[in-house]
C-alpha cells in the first residue's frame, strides 16, 4: 500500500507542477502578446492558439485539483443538520458520483481526441487532439482521488486552501 501511495503521490505532484507551468506560460504569453500588441501593433502568430490550448489545459487540471482539495462545491450549512452517520454515507455518495464524473470525462474525453486527431491547429500546425486530451487525463485523476477519498484515504496536499475562499 505504501508503494501505491508514493507511486500516486509523484503522479499527483507531476500533474500539478504541469498545472502550474500552464498558468505561468498562459500569464507570460498573455502578458507579451498584449505587449508587442500595443507597443509595437505585432502579435506573435502563435500566441492566441497556444493561449487558448493552455487555457483549456489549466481549467480541466483545476478541476482535479479542486476534488483532491476537496473545494468543489459543498453544502456543509445543510449537511450539519443531519447526524454523522447520514454524512458518512452522503460522503460516500458523492465520492461515488465525483468518480462517474472523472469515468465520463475518461470515456467521453477519449472520444472526443480520437475524433479530433486528424486536424491540426491553423498557426501551430499541432494536432487538434492535444487540447482535448486534457479531458480523459483530468478523468483519470479525478477517478483516483475520488477512490482514494471513498476509503477515507486524505488526498489534500495544502492545509488551508479552504479558508482562504
Amino acid at each position: 500500500m505504501d508503494f501505491i501511495k508514493k507511486f500516486f503521490k509523484a503522479i499527483d505532484s507531476i500533474f500539478e507542477k504541469f498545472t502550474l507551468v500552464a498558468l505561468v506560460s498562459l500569464i507570460l504569453i498573455v502578458t507579451t502578446q498584449v505587449m508587442t500588441r500595443k507597443l509595437f501593433n505585432f502579435v506573435f502568430f502563435w500566441s492566441e492558439e497556444i493561449t487558448l490550448l493552455l487555457l483549456a489545459w489549466f481549467a480541466f487540471m483545476s478541476i482535479a485539483i479542486g476534488f483532491r482539495e476537496y473545494i468543489h462545491l459543498g453544502i456543509d450549512s445543510l449537511t450539519n443538520l443531519f447526524p454523522k452517520s447520514f454524512n458518512k454515507v452522503l460522503d460516500k455518495i458523492i465520492s461515488a458520483t465525483i468518480f462517474a464524473f472523472g469515468f465520463y470525462l475518461v470515456v467521453q474525453g477519449w472520444e472526443f481526441t480520437l475524433l479530433t486527431m486528424e486536424s491540426t491547429l491553423p498557426a501551430t500546425k499541432l494536432p487538434s487532439s492535444i487540447t482535448y486530451v486534457a479531458m480523459p487525463i483530468t478523468g483519470i485523476m479525478i477517478c483516483g482521488y475520488s477512490l482514494l477519498q471513498f476509503f477515507n484515504i486524505n488526498t489534500t496536499r495544502h492545509d488551508g486552501v479552504e479558508e482562504g475562499m
